[in-house]
């Protein structure tokens, strides 16, 4: 033990070298928050921290360290995984297939953890002299300026936490080096380390202080960056946070990014601006939802699936022949057959199609499917990645349009619906943090209502009629981390990912099956003259042009025999359903929203949370603090200077060391005085000193060499020395100690 414990008193330096770059990778991970996803960044963060805890606990052999390292990286991603609800290991799987699933499922975390574990260590092994410390410093905040110039990124605090870890780290090297040239000096200061800590936090805190409250200076130059775009004639730029969105993004709304198909789910939020260039038209008798991808696994800040990219739950979809559906509804359906026309180049990982498609009938004019794959699970039309295989132009597609028996569903308990049956876990996944109160807010919406229809229904309404809707939600409301939470307590405002994370989401916690959907809700119909209108008394006009500003996002809860059901929590808009109380067996075509309120987008998703590692007002009140009580230290030190200050500015001169004594004889007589010891106007000093000696004979020492030393200054040609009136104040404390223990 003894020997560990001289092993770490060695390598002091290095456990602070760590501390420094722990705070700097903070830095980035507070950068890249809104891009990563919420485990991406618990991994690496973990990751990092025990790294960097080994390598101060364990002074050992580097090799043995690094293996350690690597061992607990690989387990507190796997860790990290099954906290959020993204892997779940299925016990009854061999352990070679165990095994290899929780590689899969942990790629790409993995490789983020590993790499910033790596780029730690490094640094900490080579950054080791004062010329790397502020080459690796420089290179980090011209980094983190360089990315606050060109993206809508405000990275000034990384910066201020940048620099403060720098000069921590400087000084540290600093002490470092003079521990080595100079041990004897080195043992001296360690005898006081409550100096050291003391003037080391002063500094910080002045350097805090003085950054905080620098007034705003206008920079004189402009960046070459900006400087170039005027030049040419543009404007200075706006940087694009969006995803593969698959559309052109012209960044033109408050958050730099457009209406569209999204790509990549995994951060939900953000503002966008409405894109209403064309996407598609189709042509159906009926107003239809084109649906694209699900979603089944909730992260707390978007949606990802690592399950859907399972190969093994993929079919050749062939034209003509009919696609199965696993979760199908056995009740009535209606046959739906409509056209589908590309209006744009965008090359999408799916052929859009009304729920559920159940047969291709032709592909480019052309009853041939080649590259295309069916996913029964989740009812989706895959097309193969590889560009060799063009997307579509034109298809022609059928549905199965489920008509809904709703007063006999209605009434269908939970065991009369999922009794008996296996419903997979991700339908009904929530991550392991998933917030108590969104959980109990489900409950009390649907605490009078009995079967799982009726609590559908209650959360739709609530949700429909509770927050309003809108493209740029006021995201500085946003406190939480988990996205349904600040939406349904804090923003209370969105757009459709918002409502319908929220209906899957609240749906799931009680224990409702329901899956995350997205597409394109109908679109618009051209206007026609009244005299085309109606021909024959049939309608002509079945045209449908879909925009990118119809891009959309919706629910589908699984009711059992009756299959998965669209279910619409985003006002203003209308999923279009059968049901058999209709007289009309075409579905309702869904009511258009209002521009202002028209949906929307899949903005690729990049929500912009608040930062939760700047500098806080914490950090500048602990700050204030140290600068006051260094100040009030420095008030106490020289209290005896500062005591004749006022008599010095009078007299223009300082005061002489007699003059001193003088001053301080009226000090003590003033507070004799305030004891209750008075002095009449026709006695002397030596008259009353001689009489309160008498009344306290334990401050009769004291009060008579006091007497002593003011007739020395007053009457005596003797010189006074600095030194006389040091002993009188000495002896004024004595007197003044005395007085209170004979009280």
């Amino acid at each position: 033990m003894k020997n560990w414990w001289n092993l770490m008193k060695s390598s002091w330096h290095r456990s602070f070298s760590l501390l420094w770059l722990i705070i700097i990778a903070l830095q980035w991970l507070s950068f890249t928050e809104p891009i990563w996803l919420q485990q991406t960044s618990a991994a690496v963060l973990i990751s990092l921290a025990a790294a960097a805890v080994i390598e101060i606990l364990l002074p050992i052999s580097i090799l043995y360290r690094i293996l350690i390292e690597a061992a607990a990286v690989l387990y507190i991603v796997y860790r990290t995984l099954q906290y959020y609800g993204l892997y779940i290991p299925y016990p009854s799987a061999p352990l070679d297939e165990r095994l290899a699933d929780a590689l899969s499922q942990m790629t790409p975390y993995l490789w983020f953890a590993l790499g910033g574990w790596a780029i730690m260590l490094s640094a900490s092994l080579l950054v080791t002299t004062k010329s790397r410390i502020l080459l690796f410093l420089g290179m980090n905040i011209a980094a983190f300026a360089a990315l606050d110039s060109f993206t809508p990124s405000v990275l000034w605090q990384e910066v201020a936490w940048t620099v403060f870890a720098g000069l921590g780290w400087l000084v540290s090297n600093h002490l470092k080096s003079f521990q080595l040239r100079y041990p004897r000096g080195w043992k001296y200061l360690i005898d006081y380390p409550l100096k050291i800590s003391v003037n080391i936090a002063v500094i910080f805190a002045l350097v805090i202080l003085t950054g905080v409250n620098a007034p705003a200076v206008k920079p004189t130059l402009t960046d070459p960056y900006t400087a170039w775009r005027e030049w040419n004639g543009g404007s200075a730029p706006q940087v694009n946070n969006a995803d593969d969105t698959g559309t052109e993004t012209s960044g033109t709304g408050s958050s730099g990014t457009a209406s569209g198909y999204s790509l990549n789910d995994n951060n939900l939020g953000g503002g966008f601006a409405f894109d209403y260039s064309p996407v598609m038209s189709v042509t159906s008798n009926s107003r239809i939802y084109m649906r694209g991808e699900t979603r089944s696994v909730y992260s707390g800040t978007g949606w990802s699936d690592s399950l859907r990219r399972k190969q093994g739950s993929l079919e050749p979809a062939e034209a003509g022949e009919a696609l199965e559906n696993d979760y199908a509804s056995s009740t009535k359906a209606q046959e739906l057959q409509y056209t589908v026309r590309m209006l744009s180049n965008n090359r999408y990982p799916v052929l859009f199609g009304a729920y559920s498609i159940s047969r291709i009938d032709s592909i480019n004019g052309e009853r041939e499917a080649g590259g295309l794959s069916w996913r029964s699970r989740d009812g989706e039309l895959l097309i193969d990645g590889a560009e060799s295989v063009p997307y579509p132009k034109s298809y022609v597609l059928t549905s199965e349009l489920p008509v809904v028996p709703v007063q006999e569903l209605s009434a269908k308990t939970f065991s009369d619906l999922y009794g008996g049956k296996d419903i997979p876990n991700q339908f009904l996944q929530l991550p392991n943090n998933f917030p108590a109160r969104v959980r109990n807010l489900a409950r009390e919406i649907t605490s009078q209502a009995q079967t799982p229809y009726e609590k559908t229904m209650l959360l739709q309404q609530y949700l429909q009629e509770t927050f309003s809707y809108t493209n740029e939600p006021d995201l500085s409301l946003k406190k939480s981390k988990d996205f349904v939470e600040g939406f349904l307590f804090e923003i209370k405002e969105g757009y459709c990912d918002y409502y319908s994370t929220a209906l899957v989401t609240m749906a799931r916690s009680l224990n409702i099956p329901a899956r995350w959907v997205k597409g394109y809700a109908p679109g618009e119909q051209a206007q026609l003259p009244d005299s085309l209108a109606m021909r024959q008394g049939e309608a002509v006009n079945n045209n449908y042009t879909i925009t990118n500003a119809d891009a959309h996002s919706w629910a589908e809860v699984y009711f059992g025999e009756y299959g998965w059901i669209p279910v619409e929590a985003t006002p203003g808009f209308n999923a279009p359903l059968l049901t058999q109380s209709e007289s009309d067996p075409k579905p309702e075509a869904s009511e258009a929203p209002d521009v202002n309120t028209q949906d929307e987008e899949q903005a690729a998703g990049t929500g912009s949370e608040e930062n939760s590692l700047s500098v806080g007002t914490w950090v500048v009140a602990a700050a204030a603090v140290i600068v006051a009580g260094w100040a009030a230290f420095l008030l106490w030190q020289h209290r005896s200077a500062l005591r004749f200050l006022l008599q010095r500015i009078r007299s223009g001169r300082p005061l002489s060391s007699a003059e001193k004594i003088v001053a301080e004889t009226e000090r003590w007589i003033a507070f004799m005085r305030r004891k209750g010891f008075s002095r009449d106007k026709h006695e002397t000093l030596r008259e009353s000193v001689s009489r309160w000696r008498d009344e306290r004979p334990g401050a009769s020492d004291s009060l008579s060499a006091l007497l002593g030393w003011f007739e020395k200054a007053k009457y005596s040609p003797e010189v006074i020395e600095d030194k006389d009136w040091q002993a009188v104040y000495t002896e004024t404390l004595r007197l003044r100690k005395s007085l209170k223990l004979t009280k």
